[in-house]
């Protein structure tokens, strides 16, 4: 299927690892734009790389997503070589559980700094351009416990609980001008948190992936691959989802008991 994404410009926050870096492969591939920023110069030099090796067009801008002034500048920059706007994905974050007795004010700031505020101004600046470009998509990139949180699951599921409230406050907010905004609610999916914590377990990742999916009881019986994310946020990218706004797809192999 063709997803008519040729000559669009996306933004992926986090694009340089795991489901970012595997959106941005998969937008490169259908003929996109793609902007994509993050904080190590290494994976930045080798997302750049890839990407051009694909035939991608392709920018990549060092930037931490909790200090505006780099976010304004992964923007401008966007801007300064295509002159538009089509898309924004909210990717940016990293996994953080514990107790509500166990967690620090100091955790909980940069938590939600970076999934929550980094993704409103995110939003704010791009807003702007997509409606100087006729409207545009928005995806924000969130997990299963937004809608059904754990034990031990703070203060991430409370982010990305916040983060569905922003999906579907600024689906009103923004429809009138043509901007569509969704959320994909990620499940145990293969990534380079998960890679480096099987490193760090002295473990193979197919292993580490068969023991996660054994003991969290996924009923497809496996771990999520970053491809099948990148399937689903490009269609939620692309006019073939014209009238999807305001929803929050569980991408998780059936583990959330919430639909």
């Amino acid at each position: 299927m063709d997803l008519h994404l040729t000559g669009k410009v996306v933004l992926i926050t986090g694009g340089t690892d795991g489901l970012g870096a595997a959106l941005a492969d998969r937008l490169v591939e259908e003929g996109a734009w793609v902007a994509v920023c993050g904080r190590d110069p290494d994976r930045l030099a080798a997302t750049e790389q890839r990407l051009r090796d694909a035939g991608g067009d392709a920018l990549v801008v060092q930037a931490d997503v909790t200090n505006l002034a780099d976010l304004e500048r992964f923007v401008d920059a966007a801007i300064a070589r295509w002159g538009r706007l089509d898309g924004l994905v909210n990717n940016a974050g990293k996994s953080a559980a514990g107790r509500i007795d166990q967690v620090s004010d100091d955790e909980w700031i940069a938590d939600l700094n970076l999934k929550v505020l980094a993704a409103a101004r995110c939003i704010r600046l791009a807003v702007p351009h997509l409606i100087a470009a006729g409207g545009g998509a928005i995806v924000n990139v969130l997990n299963m416990g937004a809608k059904a949180p754990g034990a031990a699951s703070l203060p991430t599921t409370a982010s990305r609980a916040a983060g569905l409230a922003i999906t579907k406050a600024a689906s009103k907010d923004l429809g009138g001008h043509g901007i569509r905004v969704n959320a994909v609610l990620i499940g145990l999916v293969a990534s380079g948190q998960w890679r480096r914590r099987a490193d760090a377990a002295g473990q193979s990742e197919d292993e580490f992936y068969r023991q996660m999916a054994r003991s969290t009881g996924i009923p497809l019986g496996r771990v999520g691959r970053p491809g099948e994310f990148a399937d689903l946020a490009a269609y939620l990218l692309s006019d073939r989802s014209s009238y999807v706004t305001g929803s929050a797809i569980n991408l998780d192999g059936g583990t959330s008991p919430v639909l």
